[in-house]
């Protein structure tokens, strides 16, 4: 069962006379880009938390928070007054460099800014952390079964639409079959144009026959785009985070797809070769998304 990358997942936790928001948001992205955002007490764990979301969620652009929505009145964060200034001297500056008017309010962005918020009394207890840990674990569970869900739509679709290029590669058959003998006459005719007494040259039509018929033969490409689609369709049906997987075996779909097209020489085949190009590109958006 495959995995969409785009999840999420949110747990209340409370603990150490606190009320916490942890929240996970995961998009696309090739590799594991991690994106922590923590109170001032919780900094020092950050790698824990790192190595937790890596070992867990694999890969994608992750974002991951935690938000102190109640605490008790000893552990309340202090502002940090000179931090504070700082910030707002800084935005007065670039404001005059730009030709910004200062905001109306800058306190509420100058309390969103990191690290305004600090404690200076309160030190992290091992149960408070430990409480946390649980908390970042079911956290990811809520995320994973997210990108399970939307992995099971992303995989209906996908299956679907390789059924469709499997369909399509059938109805080349009967166009094939009418194609081969005029190809043949084809040739015919021009060594006709060419050769006074084709009778005199029957090597040299032979030679020309077996070249092009060996040229415009599609029988290995119709028999390797048909072993890809299955081996898309198992893959997809029996692994796990095959995300890149899957981009190399459709590489290998429109490989073939594209090399029937241009051997085939007709009108009827490229159609049919137009619109396994089309479901091929879809496939290709949506892989995008695949863990």
């Amino acid at each position: 069962m495959i995995k969409s990358m785009t999840g999420f997942g949110k747990t209340k936790l409370q603990t150490n006379n606190k009320v916490l928001n942890l929240e996970i948001r995961t998009l696309n992205s090739k590799q594991l880009d991690l994106n922590l955002r923590t109170p001032y007490l919780y900094k020092e764990k950050e790698l824990e938390v790192r190595a937790l979301l890596g070992k867990k969620l694999v890969r994608g652009k992750i974002d991951f928070s935690i938000n102190i929505e109640q605490s008790s009145v000893d552990s309340v964060p202090e502002i940090n007054q000179l931090l504070a200034k700082n910030y707002y001297d800084q935005m007065k500056e670039i404001g005059k460099e730009l030709d910004i008017d200062t905001p109306s309010n800058p306190f509420s962005i100058l309390m969103s800014m990191p690290d305004i918020l600090t404690s200076s009394k309160e030190k992290l207890v091992k149960e408070e952390w430990d409480d946390i840990v649980i908390g970042i674990k079911e956290t990811i569970n809520g995320v994973i079964e997210f990108r399970s869900q939307e992995g099971a739509k992303l995989q209906s679709d996908l299956v679907e639409r390789v059924h469709t290029i499997q369909e399509l590669l059938i109805k080349v058959e009967p166009f094939e079959k009418e194609r081969v003998p005029r190809i043949k006459e084809r040739i015919l005719n021009n060594l006709n144009n060419f050769l006074e007494d084709v009778s005199k040259s029957k090597d040299r039509l032979e030679q020309e026959m077996i070249f092009y018929m060996e040229k415009l033969d599609i029988t290995e490409e119709k028999v390797r785009l048909a072993q890809h689609c299955e081996y898309f369709l198992e893959t997809i049906s029996t692994e796990e985070n095959i995300g890149k997987k899957l981009g190399f075996i459709t590489q290998e779909i429109g490989r073939e797809i594209n090399t029937l097209g241009s051997k085939a020489n007709d009108a009827d085949i490229q159609k049919i070769v137009v619109l396994m190009k089309d479901e091929l590109e879809k496939i290709k958006e949506q892989l995008f998304n695949i863990l």
